[in-house]
């Protein structure tokens, strides 16, 4: 088969490698397509802990594709069948992963105790073929199309980010940072569960634009206007319930603790280039809780598959960028200079 690898920092190849054959609790997937992400550029960068040595390496963690093969003992799938997966795998005897925080696994990276994130610490999807565990595959509903698929881990993270926040927003008023695929699809979550409005808060136009047809009740335009006062102004000066920052940008968690109300909670499903700095004594002061998650625990990606097939989910809408495997330098290329403003680049074999 044709995968890419990572020789090292900034050099990835498409060579010849042979296809993996699945083990037990295993299936093999023919892949239809694979989406980037920022982390794929530290991957890329050589800036990931825990990755296989170059030149053994294909990254790659937003997968879709169709059952090639099965391995013993797996009986859930059958070759044909239409998949999607989340990313990780946690070994499932440690602590965390018995309560469904495998995200955050005690043996992350330890393959020997059955530990795996495909993209991360195993070969993942930028190849014809990848192998991965049965528990972290999912079946693909009939009007679910592959890309859309490759939107529903980035779904999983934000429903994940909910679950582990309370979820209950019923009523509320959420705002959410950042327009990037996290941040979109988790404005589309908290409108399917009834948030009162939903505002989006970002700096770039076409981003917002997509955000407001996908659900957003109000955009905020950060670089126009100030968005503290904004969100204030829209929630009658007492900020929102919950503030959701998917931005990575080192002044919004400040902006978070500036907009959420007294008693409210602050969301972060984000990671930063740099420490960021914040008003820790504000947020005592107006008793906000402040939560974290990592990825899409919590069985969360199957929540999204669920939605997705029930048309409460949109993922290809935020494709803006199909590039060939063997093209797949330019398209790492393309997501880190934004050249043509990419949401979602994609790659397909």
């Amino acid at each position: 088969m044709r995968a890419a690898v990572l020789f090292g920092p900034g050099d990835i190849r498409v060579v010849q490698r042979p296809v993996p054959r699945p083990g037990p609790g295993e299936v093999l997937v023919r892949v239809a397509m694979c989406g980037t992400c920022g982390t794929d550029l530290k991957i890329f960068d050589g800036h990931f802990p825990l990755t296989p040595p170059f030149g053994e390496f294909t990254p790659g963690h937003e997968w879709t594709g169709t059952v090639a093969a099965v391995g013993e003992t797996v009986d859930e799938f059958a070759v044909g069948d239409r998949v999607c997966i989340e990313a990780h795998s946690g070994c499932g005897r440690c602590d965390n992963c018995i309560t469904g925080r495998y995200t955050a696994c005690l043996n992350y990276g330890n393959a020997a105790k059955a530990h795996r994130a495909t993209g991360m610490t195993a070969n993942g999807g930028f190849a014809e073929y990848a192998v991965h565990h049965v528990r972290a595959l999912y079946p693909l509903p009939a009007n679910v199309s592959f890309a859309d698929a490759v939107l529903v881990t980035t779904a999983g993270t934000g429903l994940y980010g909910l679950d582990v926040a309370g979820a209950y927003i019923a009523g509320q008023d959420v705002a959410v940072l950042g327009p990037g695929p996290v941040g979109l699809m988790t404005v589309q979550a908290c409108k399917q569960l009834a948030a009162r409005q939903v505002i989006l808060v970002g700096t770039r136009p076409s981003r917002l634009e997509l955000g407001a047809e996908l659900g957003a009740d109000h955009v905020v335009n950060a670089g126009e206007v100030d968005p503290v006062r904004a969100v204030l102004d829209l929630t009658d000066g007492q900020g929102v319930d919950m503030a959701i920052e998917a931005s990575g940008g080192p002044a919004t968690p400040q902006q978070c603790v500036e907009i959420t109300k007294r008693g409210g909670k602050i969301l972060v499903v984000a990671f930063y280039p740099t420490d960021v700095t914040f008003d820790l004594s504000a947020m005592v002061r107006k008793d906000i809780t402040l939560y974290t998650s990592r990825g899409e625990g919590g069985n969360n990606v199957k929540r999204a598959v669920a939605m997705a097939g029930a048309g409460k989910l949109r993922g290809e809408q935020l494709v803006t960028h199909r590039f060939a495997l063997d093209d797949i330098a330019e398209a790492f290329r393309v997501l880190r200079e934004r050249e043509g403003d990419p949401m979602k680049v994609v790659i397909a074999p």
